[in-house]
């Protein structure tokens, strides 16, 4: 069985200054009477001069001490590891877990009880009985692993339980190390549409030339060993007196921001149906789409952060690292919270100094002032495209009627008037549903509802 990931074998065990007084505490009832018996023994043999009653005895109370020193010795020699596969799994999806215990010791082991400490949301926590372990032996167990929950879970450590051939000790041991399993938002696969401001990024919108072709710069440079010769430019070099080449325009590259309101007054309700979810995993859906096309992504929050590691255009999609990228990204969105903030102001200031693009956002519910504020970022956006959920019908019970005044509509149409595509969404409408609503209003002015009307 070929592990996914790098094994990470288990460190020794944790107490060590307990010695032979730690494993004595490990004495099972049936140890602990055939060393009361013998005792007992022994001192009727000594009342009554009976020496057979007393090698008996000697005997009786030998036998536990004796499986307490040798399990004393096998309890820092059975190794242990663990490796997932995978290690970042989407919500919703199982993974597995790997175990393997290694007898390093000369002596056999009697039965082993495995046990994997996991947390509540991952499942019930797995236990194993291993059969004894000859000498050099190995043992492999697996469980699965499942959460609804994005987040990361540790794991472990791993407890193993010891026990002599005979019964008379027991002896838990604690291993180290662990790993930790990252639950990442779902991902759904969108549709390749034109999208608002694509042009500017593209010409015709698809994936056809991931660098702009342009003019040539004007300012020559000096010839290098295998430029083209149509390329010198004659009159620099009789200028010069050298050979001089014209300057390719260097590539430029379609820039894409996704921005994920993750204020805690803009979304009601938790759990994996909540509206506050679907924003996350609409956010990575658009993210490992957007790289997939080529372009370069960047994930901003209403707190103005980004991705730890993240370039000044983002990262860049359609190379090599795009999927490093999007594992940083994911890594990013599974552990991503509430934030204190009311104010969409941080998220302004850093998308007014930067370049033109596609914007992607995903807004919770929106005040008049917040909605006026989100309505200027599509200033340097060559393309802004919203997508706002209303945490009123979110928690509505499907019987319930809606509110007289449309607070959801009269936000859209703010932004629908600044020049963003603005949809509403319902719940339980799936993203994929919403990007094609963009594919036919690709101009970023004409604005469709979240149901598929025409605004």
């Amino acid at each position: 069985m070929a592990p996914a990931g790098t094994a990470r074998p288990a460190a020794e065990d944790e107490e060590d200054g307990g010695g032979l007084r730690t494993t004595l505490t490990g004495l099972t009832t049936r140890g602990r009477s055939f060393l009361a018996a013998g005792v007992a023994a022994a001192i009727c043999a000594y009342v009554l001069g009976q020496s057979d009653l007393l090698r008996v005895g000697l005997l009786l109370a030998a036998l536990p001490l004796v499986c307490v020193a040798v399990l004393h010795r096998t309890r820092y020699r059975v190794a242990g590891s663990r490796w997932l596969s995978p290690s970042r799994v989407p919500a919703g999806s199982e993974a597995r877990v790997h175990l393997r215990m290694d007898n390093v010791s000369r002596l056999p082991t009697g039965v082993l009880m495995l046990q994997d400490r996991v947390p509540y949301v991952l499942g019930p926590r797995p236990r194993f009985i291993l059969d004894r372990m000859e000498a050099g032996g190995r043992r492999e167990v697996s469980y699965r692993v499942r959460s609804d929950l994005r987040g990361r879970y540790p794991l472990g450590p791993l407890q193993l339980r010891l026990t002599d051939p005979f019964g008379m000790c027991e002896l838990s041991r604690s291993f180290s190390s662990g790993d930790t399993l990252t639950v990442i938002p779902r991902v759904e696969p969108l549709p390749p549409v034109r999208l608002a401001g694509e042009a500017k990024g593209y010409g015709d919108g698809r994936q056809r030339s991931l660098a702009l072709a342009g003019e040539d710069d004007v300012i020559p440079r000096g010839y290098r060993y295998g430029d083209d010769l149509r390329r010198v430019h004659w009159r620099s070099t009789a200028r010069y007196g050298e050979l001089m080449v014209r300057r390719e325009e260097q590539p430029q590259r379609a820039r894409c921001t996704v921005l994920l309101d993750t204020r805690a007054i803009a979304f009601r309700g938790a759990g994996p149906d909540s509206a506050f979810e679907w924003a996350v995993a609409g956010a990575a859906s658009a993210l490992v789409h957007m790289l997939e096309r080529g372009f370069s992504v960047r994930l901003l929050t209403d707190t103005g952060t980004t991705v730890p590691g993240e370039g000044a255009d983002g990262f860049a999609g359609a190379s090599q690292e795009s999927a490093d990228a999007a594992g940083l990204m994911m890594d990013t969105l599974a552990v991503i919270d509430h934030s204190q903030g009311g104010s969409l102001s941080r998220a302004y200031d850093v998308l007014r100094g930067g370049n033109e693009g596609l914007l992607v956002a995903f807004f919770g519910d929106l005040d008049e002032e917040q909605a006026a504020l989100a309505a200027k970022m599509s200033r340097r956006s060559g393309g802004a495209l919203a997508f706002v959920v209303d945490s009123d019908t979110w928690a509505r019970e499907p019987t319930e009627a809606p509110k007289p005044f449309d607070r959801a509509g009269e936000r859209l149409r703010m932004l629908r008037e600044a020049g963003w595509t603005a949809l509403a969404v319902p719940r339980g409408v799936p993203l994929t549903e919403l990007w094609r609503e963009t594919d036919r209003h690709g101009s970023g002015v004409g604005a469709v509802s979240g149901r598929g009307g025409r605004a």
